[in-house]
């Protein structure tokens, strides 16, 4: 079967849709912090135990602006500081409850918004667009599975 012609720029236009639908539910909550302060907040999330110098690698910035992040993430009650009890000279980042509810409430607006825009598409086309959307991740995924497997074939040569 032939890809379709616009298939890229279809898609590409169908995320650009999805980030302004998202866009729109976030701003419409009284959100207090900046889009860079909650992905900061999604990442510590995402990376439990994460110190400062992690949190730069991740955001690909240096360790001075990720901790000016979290210092005005701090300053609202969004983020504490504590010592690694494993080693007192590491400082881990914890996302407060405040932080925790913040995400959850924003998840839960941003899949409401998703719901809003799918509940005006036919059930057909809907599981479809499931179907596919399983499909591209399953692609993409495996696009970076064989550089893990030539990786841990050269590791267990080496082992």
């Amino acid at each position: 079967m032939e890809r379709p012609p616009n298939l890229a720029a279809a898609i590409d236009a169908a995320a650009e849709a999805l980030v302004g639908v998202l866009d729109s539910a976030t701003s419409r909550h009284s959100v207090s912090v900046s889009p860079t302060q909650l992905r900061v907040l999604s990442l510590i999330m995402a990376h439990p135990e994460t110190n400062v110098n992690r949190l730069a690698e991740l955001l690909d910035v240096v360790p001075s602006s990720a901790s000016r992040l979290c210092d005005r993430l701090e300053a609202v009650g969004l983020v504490r500081r504590v010592a690694d009890p494993r080693d007192r000279r590491e400082v881990r980042l914890i996302p407060t409850a405040a932080a925790e509810t913040l995400l959850r409430e924003l998840r839960d607006r941003r899949h409401q918004a998703v719901q809003a825009v799918l509940d005006r598409m036919p059930n057909r086309v809907q599981h479809e667009l499931l179907l596919a959307l399983v499909a591209f991740s399953q692609a993409a995924a495996a696009m970076s599975a064989p550089q893990t497997a030539t990786d841990s074939t050269a590791t267990a040569r080496t082992a």
